[in-house]
Order: C-alpha cells, then sequence, then structure tokens
C-alpha cells in the first residue's frame, strides 16, 4: 500500500535527494496522515460521547492532535523546500525542524489538558457504557495506526525525515495508549469500577506528555547545534582517507542546516614530498565527489606532514600510546619538531571532546612531562582544541604515516 501511494502520488519519487520530490513526500504523508487522523477522532468522539468514557474521548483528541500535527508538517515540509535567496543563502530546510518542534509542543499542551480532565474524573467518576462497538472502533484505531506508524517510518528513512520518523514513533505510542483505552473498557464493565476510567486517562495523558517531551527534545536538538552521526563521521572520513597520498584527517565540523542541506569542513594531512598543485588538485577532487556522492558542501584544508624525520614518527606513536592510557577520547594532530641551539620545540594540537569532564591542565601537565622525559632538549607547546563531532575511534592511518 504505501509504494503504491507513492509511485501514485510523488511525480519523481526516486529522485529523492530533490526539495521539490523531497516536499512531495512530506505532504503524501501528511495528508495520509490528516485523514487517517481525523476518521479514528470522528469514530472515538462519538463512542466516548455515547458511553461516558472519558479515556476513549481523550484518545480520540490525541488523534485530532495527531491531524494537527500533520497539518503542521504539510506547511513545513512546504515551506522548507523553498530555494535559497540574498536573506537566507542556506536555504529553507530548517522550517522542517521549526514544524517538529511545533507539533512536539502542540502535543505537550493536548496532554496538560487531558492530564487535568482525567484527573477530574478519578476524583468525581461517572458510569462508563460498554458495547462490542467500542471494542470495534479501538481495535480499528489500533490497526489503522500500526499501518501509519510503517507507512511514516518508510517515508522517513526514504528521505532521512526526522519528522517523520518521530511520526512514526508517535503513532506506534497511540498504538500504546488505545490498547490501553480499551483495557480501560473491558476492565470497567468487568469490574464495575468506574474509577478505572479516570486512572487510565491520567496513565494516557502521562503517556501523550513523555512522548511529547521526547520529541521537543528530538526536534530541539538540531536547531541547538547537535553533533553529526556517528555513521556520518565515520563514512566522511572514510571516503577521505580512501584517496591516495591522505595520510590522516582531523578537525571535521558539520553544519546542518536543514535535511539535505550539510556543510562540512575538514583538515587534510598530506606528505610534504607531494606536489602543492597535486594535493590541490586531489583536494577539489574529494570536494567534488563528496558534494556529488554525500549531497555534502566540503570544505578541506590542506595540511603538511613531515615524514622523512624517524623522530617525528616515533614521538607521534609514542604520544598516541600514551593518550590512550589517559582517555581514548583524546588525539593529538599537527605534531611538529622545531630544532634550535639550544633546544627544540615540540609543537601539536591536543583535541578534547565537547564537554570533556577530566582536567584539561593535569593532562596537559602529563603530556609535557612525558615528552621532556623523551628527550630533555625537547621543550613542549601544546595548543588545545575542542572537537566538534561525537567521540569514536580515531580512523586508521595509511602505511607509511608518521
Amino acid at each position: 500500500m504505501t509504494q503504491l501511494l507513492i509511485r501514485a502520488f510523488v511525480k519523481d519519487h526516486q529522485n529523492r535527494q530533490d526539495p521539490a520530490v523531497r516536499e512531495r513526500y512530506g505532504r503524501l504523508a501528511g495528508i495520509v496522515g490528516v485523514v487517517c487522523n481525523l476518521l479514528l477522532f470522528a469514530g472515538k468522539v462519538t463512542v466516548g460521547t455515547l458511553f461516558g468514557s472519558i479515556a476513549i474521548t481523550a484518545d480520540a483528541v490525541n488523534n485530532l492532535s495527531d491531524a494537527s500535527s500533520s497539518v503542521v508538517s504539510l506547511v513545513g515540509f512546504k515551506l522548507a523546500a523553498k530555494a535559497p535567496d540574498a536573506e537566507h543563502p542556506y536555504g529553507h530546510a530548517r522550517y522542517e525542524y521549526v514544524a517538529g518542534l511545533a507539533v512536539s509542543t502542540m502535543i505537550m499542551a493536548i496532554g496538560l489538558s487531558l492530564l487535568k480532565e482525567s484527573v477530574v474524573k478519578v476524583i468525581h467518576p461517572e458510569p462508563v457504557g460498554f458495547s462490542l462497538l467500542t471494542v470495534g472502533v479501538l481495535l480499528a484505531s489500533i490497526a489503522v495506526k500500526l499501518w501509519l506508524s510503517r507507512f511514516n517510518r518508510t517515508v522517513g528513512q526514504a528521505i532521512h525525515s526526522d519528522t517523520l520518523l518521530a511520526t512514526a514513533a508517535d503513532s506506534r505510542n497511540d498504538v500504546i495508549s488505545t490498547g490501553v483505552v480499551l483495557l480501560s473498557a473491558v476492565l470497567c464493565n468487568a469490574t464495575g469500577l468506574d474509577v478505572i476510567d479516570g486512572v487510565m486517562g491520567v496513565g494516557v495523558a502521562a503517556f501523550i506528555l513523555w512522548s511529547g517531551w521526547g520529541l521537543v527534545q528530538d526536534t530541539l536538538s538540531p536547531l541547538l547545534g547537535e553533533s553529526p552521526s556517528p555513521e556520518l563521521v565515520t563514512e566522511l572520513e572514510k571516503k577521505v582517507l580512501s584517496y591516495p597520498r591522505v595520510l590522516g584527517v582531523h578537525d571535521l565540523m558539520v553544519h546542518d542546516y536543514g535535511p539535505g542541506r550539510q556543510f562540512a569542513s575538514l583538515h587534510v594531512e598530506f606528505p610534504t614530498e607531494v606536489d602543492p598543485l597535486d594535493a590541490h588538485d586531489l583536494i577539489d577532487n574529494i570536494e567534488r565527489d563528496v558534494r556529488e556522492e554525500m549531497h555534502i558542501q566540503l570544505t578541506i584544508h590542506y595540511d603538511p606532514i613531515v615524514t622523512s624525520d624517524a623522530r617525528v614518527g616515533v614521538l607521534r606513536a609514542r604520544l598516541s600510546q600514551e593518550l590512550a592510557r589517559i582517555d581514548p577520547a583524546l588525539s593529538i594532530h599537527d605534531l611538529r619538531l622545531v630544532p634550535g641551539p639550544t633546544h627544540t620545540n615540540v609543537l601539536f594540537d591536543l583535541v578534547f571532546p565537547a564537554g570533556y569532564p577530566g582536567d584539561q591542565q593535569a593532562v596537559r601537565a602529563r603530556l609535557e612531562e612525558f615528552v621532556t622525559a623523551q628527550d630533555m632538549s625537547y621543550i613542549c607547546k601544546i595548543k588545545v582544541e575542542q572537537s566538534y563531532v561525537a567521540a569514536q575511534p580515531a580512523p586508521s592511518a595509511k602505511k607509511g604515516e608518521n
């Protein structure tokens, strides 16, 4: 069914990197969500009103909020597809994140309202009617929400949309909350304890609030500037290291301006023996290939590395081993030896992960002592940097790196 809808309503559906095609995917998902949730709302609110069930009515209002969320998503995808302009040269793709945040806020507001009504029902319980119609409507709701969850997950994965993946998770959570409502109706009928309906309503409201808060965090994070995924970092570093004469990469930064609008920069290490014109040509090729294959606008800084001085290679290896003993999350790069008449300056950059919990001064002091212990003429000059990607194992160095 999902693939049939995509082929029928998404023109040029295989070209998913095109903003216009992405907007068509989002529009299809939004319309399907609005239609399904409005039908569920109508059925549940009718049954909840006829039989006086606050739990069923609460679940109906949850479906109404989901329909409203789909409308907001529709608008978000439409705005996100706008081309870059003079005021916004990086495009408007972050509108999708803003839409997701608006949806999450709406879910939180609905949850608070339902919690208030359910608490009143606990304090002042009222009789709850029961019929096979109630069971039928709730079972149908579970089936529809299961399909919606799978539909949104499939579309979200196809276009790499966090908003639709969050919507898929929300639909999956609705299956759980509707199951609780069905259990409430059965228990009230079996035990005659009408307070169960209010208690279950509180549970549904609490679940909506918990789910909404999780969605707020998920949609707010990219707006604040979250770290790129470890998978993206690994893929990008592996791609760059696959080119000849590239010894290593460091100082990777990724800026996310919305789905399909990522910009990155990093430093690439080349042996000093490589002709600068050849290195520049290779850098142009890497940037072009990354742009075409990974759809990332990459800017590369060229770092020459001395490979002919054995002392540099030995010291680099020993420093890396010492860092691994201190903390595997730490790393160094740009190691250089600058000899003088009376001493040799040892210069390198020391990289700490963002929010490093340890004592940075203690780490620096330990490395300075370690370097001096290798040769009394060494004087350590350390430049401290912060990493802008999540801590992970460093990419494997190529054969011949020092």
